[in-house]
């Protein structure tokens, strides 16, 4: 090796690791220390570029914790998670599409029955979402646990705001043999990403907003499918079409219409008061 240059050094580094561990670990390092060289070479990367790149990277790592995942919040503002996501539903075109996880989902949220509330104190608009979880042929799914998340009417998630339960607006709930899901919520509100760490810099730095239109975060699992991970919007949120963290698709930015009288007697909401009706649909694994 001591005659690479800055050609040759990237085939260097790709022999060396040709005869060991997974396959497809190997393809997929090759592949990125290709696109990494390249890239090197491209831009001129100066060493005091590098060592600027190696720091954004440290304190990414330095402000991730257990309820903060800046990793993933710096992969969202990149487009990298909705990109993935959508290589991931390549051929499912009868499927609800994917959207980011997002930074701020916690495993183990309560148990909720359907048709159970999540508004308890919470000030904002109140609401139903309800609907059914389908396979691709329109058929219900019983046993899906749908894993629930939104934000609070000041815009934060419980895990960034500690004025809030740890687990509010937050619940998990199985379906029956229908396949139906319902709950009573508040509608989620538009807020920034977390704007106090290495992301907010990058933002700054090259002049972008941090908004997200409001939305609800889903997470489904049943076994036989493929676990869908995707959130739902207002189609009349002003960041609709200038979304942060680039995870709205047209099939998830829906109507919020206001919710009749019957209904909102049903449901024991107080006008006004919004009703939407939401089916899923899953890919079979």
């Amino acid at each position: 090796m001591r005659d690479v240059d800055e050609r040759t050094i990237t085939d260097a580094v790709i022999r060396a690791m040709a005869d060991g561990g997974d396959e497809r670990l190997r393809s997929v390092l090759a592949a990125l220390v290709r696109h990494l060289h390249d890239f090197a070479r491209e831009v001129e990367l100066t060493p005091a570029e590098w060592m600027a790149a190696i720091g954004f990277l440290t304190r990414t790592g330095h402000k991730s914790s257990d309820t903060r995942q800046e990793f993933i919040l710096l992969s969202d503002t990149l487009g990298l998670s909705s990109l993935v996501d959508l290589i991931a539903g390549r051929g499912g075109e009868a499927a609800t599409e994917a959207s980011n996880l997002g930074p701020f989902y916690i495993e183990g949220a309560p148990m909720l029955p359907v048709g159970g509330d999540l508004i308890r104190g919470n000030e904002g608009q109140p609401g139903v979402v309800r609907g059914r979880v389908l396979d691709e042929a329109g058929k219900p799914v019983a046993g899906v646990t749908l894993d629930i998340w939104q934000n609070a009417a000041n815009g934060f998630y419980s895990n960034e705001d500690p004025d809030q339960d740890d687990m509010n607006l937050r619940c998990r709930m199985v379906t029956g043999a229908d396949g139906a899901y319902a709950f009573t919520t508040i509608r989620p509100t538009p807020y920034t990403v977390p704007y106090d760490g290495p992301v907010g810099e990058m933002l700054r730095a090259t002049g972008r907003h941090a908004w997200r239109p409001a939305h609800l975060h889903f997470r489904l699992a049943a076994d036989g499918f493929a676990d869908l991970v995707t959130e739902i919007f207002p189609e009349d949120d002003r960041y609709v079409d200038e979304d942060a963290v680039f995870g709205v698709r047209r099939s998830l930015a829906v109507p919020f219409p206001p919710a009749d009288k019957a209904t909102a007697a049903r449901w024991k909401l107080s006008p006004p008061c919004f009703d939407l009706v939401y089916d899923f649909r899953l890919r079979r694994a």
